[in-house]
């Protein structure tokens, strides 16, 4: 069954709620993680693609030194559906994941070794 794009007011009041970072351009979901370096975005672009196969919904994802752009939007919707929303929770989650509480600590925020930087 072909997934029906949904109104933007739809798709704004979701990302209000569940995905402050992500924004509605266009057509398209888009969030700029920035990260810190080539490898952090090397990283983090292969986390997503594990999940855009798992789940066989493909974003556009751009990489560059200390960046990673995603863009989901369904083409044969023609716009933003459900499973773009979804995708882009499931990315959220584990790309933006933070450890809470011990025994992990986390990447350093700064430095050498941090990963993906604080928005």
């Amino acid at each position: 069954m072909k997934p029906e794009a949904l109104p933007d007011a739809d798709i704004t009041r979701t990302l209000t709620r569940d995905l402050a970072h992500w924004r509605l351009h266009g057509n398209a979901l888009r969030r700029l993680y920035r990260v810190n370096g080539f490898r952090s975005a090397l990283l983090a672009a292969n986390a997503i693609g594990h999940l855009a196969e798992t789940t066989w919904h493909h974003p556009e994802i751009s990489i560059s030194w200390g960046k990673v752009e995603v863009s989901l939007w369904s083409h044969d919707a023609g716009g933003v559906t459900e499973r773009d929303l979804a995708l882009a929770r499931m990315i959220e989650d584990l790309v933006a994941w933070r450890p809470a509480t011990a025994p992990f600590e986390g990447s350093p925020p700064s430095g050498e070794n941090a990963y993906v930087l604080p928005d």
